[in-house]
């Protein structure tokens, strides 16, 4: 096992940088998702990291040596691509295998690790089978059993999980998270579902056009973000941002609820007209505007289905409210700040 750490991190593509100045520590067992939207430069850092591609500046570290001209066979990372990269041909124990004819390994101990890496991720069935008679979850684990085999000091995992159903991710990200805490190597996921970060990360860091936007806890990026893209990037539906004093106020759409439901003090009243409704089985989402606020998208509010909505309906405004402490603050530039009722001290 090993931390990976980079510092200062720039690449450019012509007048793109893909990376501006991105500075990262990535603790030794850790699994971190680097989370962001596509084209920020979520890959292109794995890639860095993996010695396929050349910073333009910056250094990267891997167990406190810095790794910059060393090739990648020699960094002793594993990346697991999304398309997989299996060799239709080969069966699955041959494409386990492959790295290890590569580097001279004997036969016996080629089968033993095979056998083993099946074996610790449910595969040791389909060793015969080749890639097309594989299911896509199955695939998944194949390329996962052929980075395992190496022995790795560092996962690299770009998106592996995109190519399956919604259903299959579920179950394939409970899989993924404690194959990572059985083996104990430090892993690097990158998504852009914020479900998968937020359910499977130790800490998220935030990628947005090339630059570290936050790094923390899914509870931390959650509760409290570090700016209006951290804000609006999680959550469904997103945090909602209307305009007040100069920048944003920020309110979680679980914690905006009808004034009846909230009891004590500390309650900032709105006034919500509700534009439409959606029914999503466990919960109920609210859409609609705030009296006297501009919001960049319709404002939301999300109620477990089992509420009885009496006397609420679509085209009327109805009071609503939103604890005090759960308001966030951002300033003119997007920054969080305080609340606003510390803003005003």
């Amino acid at each position: 096992m090993a931390a990976v750490v980079v510092k200062d991190l720039r690449k450019v593509f012509g007048d793109v940088a893909a990376l501006d100045g991105v500075s990262l520590s990535v603790r030794d067992g850790e699994f971190l998702v680097l989370l962001g939207p596509s084209g920020c430069g979520k890959t292109t850092f794995l890639r860095i990291i993996a010695g396929l591609e050349r910073q333009t500046s910056g250094d990267v570290l891997i167990n406190d040596e810095i790794v910059n001209d060393i090739t990648p066979r020699a960094r002793g990372v594993a990346m697991v691509f999304q398309s997989y990269g299996l060799y239709p041909h080969l069966t699955v124990a041959n494409n386990i295998a492959f790295p290890l004819r590569t580097q001279g390994t004997t036969r016996p101990e080629i089968g033993r690790k095979v056998e083993w890496a099946a074996g610790l991720l449910g595969i040791d069935h389909l060793l015969h089978r080749r890639p097309r008679q594989l299911s896509g979850g199955e695939r998944q684990r194949v390329a996962l059993a052929r980075a395992l085999v190496r022995n790795p000091t560092v996962f690299l995992l770009d998106e592996p999980l995109s190519n399956l159903d919604a259903k299959l991710r579920a179950s394939a990200r409970s899989e993924l998270k404690q194959f990572q805490q059985k083996v104990a190597t430090t892993t690097i996921y990158v998504t852009h579902d914020q479900v998968e970060a937020m359910g499977m990360g130790d800490r998220i860091a935030v990628i947005d056009h090339g630059k570290l936007r936050q790094v923390g806890t899914p509870s931390a990026i959650y509760d409290h973000p570090a700016d209006d893209f951290v804000a609006s990037f999680l959550g469904t539906p997103p945090m909602n941002l209307v305009e007040h004093s100069g920048g944003l106020l920020g309110f979680r759409p679980e914690h905006f609820l009808p004034r009846e439901m909230l009891d004590g003090a500390a309650l900032s009243e709105l006034l919500f007209r509700i534009d439409r409704m959606e029914y999503l089985g466990s919960e109920r989402i609210l859409y609609g505007a705030l009296d006297g606020f501009q919001a960049k998208c319709d404002v939301a509010a999300k109620l477990p289905a089992h509420v009885p909505l009496s006397g609420i309906r679509a085209g009327e405004w109805h009071k609503f409210a939103v604890r005090e402490a759960e308001l966030r603050y951002f300033d003119r530039d997007g920054r969080c700040t305080v609340s606003p009722k510390e803003q005003a001290r």
